[in-house]
């Protein structure tokens, strides 16, 4: 299984990036993004089911990122809105094949190569 993380960049407070993470070699898994800024512990962004529905949020990004998926192009997004400096990091798309979205990286088996944010304020 890997997992290819993209889409990250520079981008002012307000604005908006997307990140891609293309899976291949199994579709079934339980998704998430965490991110890691620079001097701190990674950290749970975002997770999704592998059917999909509504995804599930670190409270500091509840209301402003949105997570989602296409099976059929074996692709998870997250779609960032208003940006802050604070959301400055290095972001991983993780998989596990278990059950459930846990908040610790731990659980997750498969992990892509992170894609660095940096919103400038």
């Amino acid at each position: 299984v890997q997992l290819q993380a993209s889409g990250g960049g520079l981008e002012q407070a307000g604005g908006s990036l997307r990140l891609s993470c293309v899976v291949s070699g199994e579709a079934f898994l339980d998704m998430a993004w965490f991110r890691q800024a620079p001097g701190k512990e990674r950290e749970f962004a975002a997770g999704i089911r592998w059917s999909g529905g509504n995804g599930y949020y670190a409270d500091s990004v509840k209301g402003r990122f949105t997570i989602s998926r296409d099976n059929a192009k074996n692709t998870m997004y997250l779609q960032m809105n208003s940006l802050k400096p604070e959301d400055t990091a290095v972001y991983y798309c993780a998989g596990r094949r278990r059950i459930g979205i846990p908040r610790l990286p731990g659980e997750y088996e498969y992990w892509g190569q992170g894609t660095l944010v940096t919103v400038s304020s």
